[in-house]
């Protein structure tokens, strides 16, 4: 068979919705199932977590090689978060299986697997805890939705757990506001007690907790990586930036997730930061140490978040900043937006942000004391304070993807795209029911954004992706803007298969190449270095 990115779309696009037999049958077969699942944490991962049981295995493996206490560990571990988490204790008891959510996950409308439902994901681990503690479970069992935990129950876990990219669209849905996602946060949790987990969470936190980044990348190369993306950006543009980095004493801590600076096309949006914070001046540092703003503790469990969110805190404090501006990332936001003020608790050692450009005070992040890049530049646009080109864009026809974590979990739906309209002359919806508080996953983020998983990518990509074909197809959209690291490198394959012709990425890149800098060159490239669209090569401004 050909691999999943192989196959054309019409390949992927029949979803068996026929009966599967009795949900409470957990048996998988990883081995017919390739590329809908991930490869599993590392040794050398795994350990430098100071996770239980490292070793070498693979789903496919008849023998999982589980610790032999592996179910005491288990149950002990669901006992400790029901006293811990009072939503964990109220998400097992409330829901009524009324199907709001059903139809509301990408993986269940890509793949037509009914375990994919958020309603059945999370019965999965609802059937356990009825089972174990409540007093109907002990005494009815099955007849009260209860399930025995052996192992074919934890090696289906594993596999639809990590079929939840944790996006929340289904909470939306939900009449009694339960989060499926805390549910997958806890699984994962559950799971990592005896060393099961993937690789492409353990191994992102391992590097964070060495060099405190994702990428692995060490203080020197960090300096470097810069410097060398800054003289790049001198030849495209003329203007000359010196980097700012560990300086102490600056009034803002500027973070971003590492691909900004390491990966394309992320590095573009990264030199677009850098244009615009020297358009207005503004007194900033980089950390070479608080390296990464993304947070792959959200995909793994409520203590890892908690010291990967704090080390940028902490690094604040040594630095001796004022408050702390972020950039284009998504779970870093949703940590610190629903997660700060009760595992960190508020940062008092700092101020409340307040925009030395405009005097404009952020007073909604008087507990964080953390803006995001959108809302500062919004802000400055706002008070008519950058000098913009939007023409320099008008090759580009451009829609907008709402990253879940942003949107739904900040709130942050207008202000992207004020700066998008101010950079850009040809702005494009997609339709309403795929954006804003609605928005579909690029359904790469938790952690599944890699290529053994390449098909259920894919099948989860199709809503997102067929919203970009109709926009594309519509009105000749061949730029998607995002506002998320996880979108800028799980959306181009999907763009690529689902809706080929559109680019991806981020809205500051569009915003640095509009950007009018004092003593640029005659610009004649975008910051890609790809030629400038001829004047009049395309219409007047259109937002629709």
């Amino acid at each position: 068979m050909a691999s999943p990115d192989d196959r054309p779309p019409h390949e992927l696009i029949p979803i068996d919705l026929a009966p599967r037999g009795d949900w409470r049958d957990p048996s998988v077969d990883f081995e017919a199932r390739r590329g809908s699942w991930c490869y599993p944490g590392s040794v050398k991962a795994l350990a430098a977590m100071g996770v239980a049981n490292p070793r070498e295995w693979s789903p496919t493996d008849a023998d999982w090689r589980l610790p032999k206490d592996w179910k005491q560990t288990v149950l002990e571990g669901i006992r400790e978060r029901l006293l811990k988490y009072r939503t964990f204790h109220v998400f097992m008891d409330a829901c009524v299986r009324c199907g709001a959510c059903a139809d509301k996950c990408h993986f269940f409308i890509g793949s037509g697997d009914p375990k994919n439902m958020p309603v059945l994901r999370a019965e999965l681990l609802r059937s356990i805890y009825r089972r174990e503690f409540t007093t109907a479970g002990r005494i009815f069992g099955e007849l009260a939705g209860g399930r025995e935990l052996d192992e074919a129950v934890l090696k289906e876990w594993f596999y639809y757990f990590y079929q939840c990219t944790e996006c929340r669209r289904c909470s939306v849905y939900c009449p009694f506001g339960i989060d499926t996602a805390e549910i997958t946060i806890i699984a994962r949790e559950l799971m990592l007690l005896v060393g099961l987990a993937i690789n492409w969470v353990v191994e992102p936190v391992a590097n964070c907790h060495r060099t405190g980044n994702h990428l692995g990348i060490q203080p020197h190369t960090f300096k470097d990586n810069i410097e060398f993306l800054l003289g790049e950006l001198a030849e495209v543009t003329g203007v000359r930036i010196e980097p700012q980095i560990n300086r102490k004493g600056a009034e803002v801590l500027f973070v971003v997730p590492s691909s900004d600076y390491f990966l394309d096309p992320g590095t573009y949006t990264f030199v677009g930061y850098l244009l615009l914070f020297e358009h207005i001046g503004l007194d900033y540092t980089l950390s070479a140490y608080a390296s990464e703003g993304g947070n792959f503790g959200l995909f793994s469990s409520h203590d890892t978040m908690k010291k990967l969110n704090w080390k940028i805190y902490h690094e604040a404090r040594r630095l001796g900043v004022k408050w702390i501006l972020g950039g284009e990332c998504g779970h870093m936001w949703r940590v610190l937006h629903q997660y700060m003020d009760t595992m960190n608790g508020p940062a008092d050692f700092l101020e409340v942000p307040r925009s030395a450009a405009t005097g404009t005070v952020f007073e909604h992040a008087a507990s964080t004391k953390a803006v995001h890049i959108c809302e500062f530049t919004a802000d400055l646009i706002h008070h008519g304070r950058l000098k913009l080109d939007p023409s320099r864009n008008d090759k580009l026809r451009v829609t907008f993807h709402d990253a879940c974590n942003t949107a739904r979990a900040m709130g942050l739906l207008d202000e992207p795209r004020a700066v998008i309209k101010a950079a850009c002359n040809h702005f494009y919806e997609m339709p309403e029911t795929t954006i804003r508080e609605h928005t579909f996953c690029c359904a790469g983020g938790a952690g599944l954004g890699t290529d053994e998983n390449m098909e259920m990518r894919l099948r989860g990509g199709l809503p997102r992706g067929n919203a970009v074909r109709h926009v594309r197809d519509r009105h000749g959209v061949n730029r998607l803007a995002c506002i998320c690291a996880i979108d800028r490198a799980t959306l181009p394959p999907l763009c690529d298969y689902w809706a080929p012709g559109v680019d991806v990425s981020g809205v500051h890149e569009l915003l640095g190449n509009a950007l009018i800098m004092d003593g640029e060159n005659e610009r004649t490239t975008d910051l890609r270095g790809e030629p400038l669209a001829p004047p009049g090569a395309t219409g007047g401004p259109t937002h629709a």
